[in-house]
């Protein structure tokens, strides 16, 4: 049975013009919440013809396409190359906006650590430890995300059921012990570089690990982390 949510509501939606340093521009509308299990500032945006996605969704169509994001300060705003948050952002949102839905911009840095903790992190990376083992050595877990809220906040806005645009078997995971009814699994490009190929390279084992843990009949409640 997928797990009860408490109700949010929507306390402000306004329109917003977006550029990103690729040039490529669209508008958003941008969703505020009340009511998230966390009290946190999570953010909805719609893109595309959000709208008439919402309208097909209703009428027995196709899902929208739908990206919850995690905030990387460092790869989002200031364009760090030591990950590929930057690069999938601006992805999402081009992809959503061609074929209307939503970007979910959750406030969770650094898999949930928190800002300086994530810095912490690259330290140890720097010291020879894989994204998830710095995590672990500080005491914290593989990855803290909690997809809750996003399923709260799709509930609110009528996403029963999406097209999940994301490379991570976690996020579906979550989402549909959540309730939320994911028609397809979209994968994300890959974006490599030479400062990001540990970064990628762990992932990509990860999400792997977890594939293969979620194909095997469940023993135990622990559920397996990933990116």
């Amino acid at each position: 049975m997928p797990e009860a949510l408490p109700v949010a509501t929507i306390r402000t939606q306004v329109t917003v013009p977006l550029t990103f340093p690729n040039g490529y521009a669209t508008t958003a509308r941008v969703f505020t919440f009340k009511g998230l299990v966390d009290g946190r500032e999570h953010l909805a945006f719609g893109l595309g013809d959000w709208a008439g996605a919402l309208d097909r969704l209703a009428a027995g169509g196709e899902p929208p396409l739908v990206r919850p994001h995690s905030e990387c300060l460092t790869g989002d705003v200031f364009g760090s190359e030591r990950c590929d948050c930057g690069p999938q952002l601006h992805e999402a949102v081009q992809r959503i906006a061609e074929t209307g839905g939503f970007l979910l911009y959750l406030r969770q840095e650094g898999r949930g650590i928190g800002l300086y903790a994530k810095l912490d992190a690259y330290a140890l990376q720097d010291a020879g430890l894989d994204t998830y083992q710095a995590n672990v050595a500080l005491g914290r877990g593989e990855d803290e995300r909690d997809y809750t809220v996003a399923a709260q906040m799709l509930a609110t806005l009528g996403v029963p059921r999406v097209r999940l645009l994301s490379s991570n078997p976690d996020k579906a995971e979550q989402l549909t012990r959540l309730g939320v009814d994911v028609a397809e699994r979209v994968p994300t490009s890959v974006f490599l570089s030479p400062a990001n190929a540990g970064y990628l390279a762990a992932k990509a084992a990860k999400a792997a690990e977890t594939e293969a843990a979620e194909a095997l009949p469940t023993r135990t409640s622990d559920r397996p982390a990933s990116r």
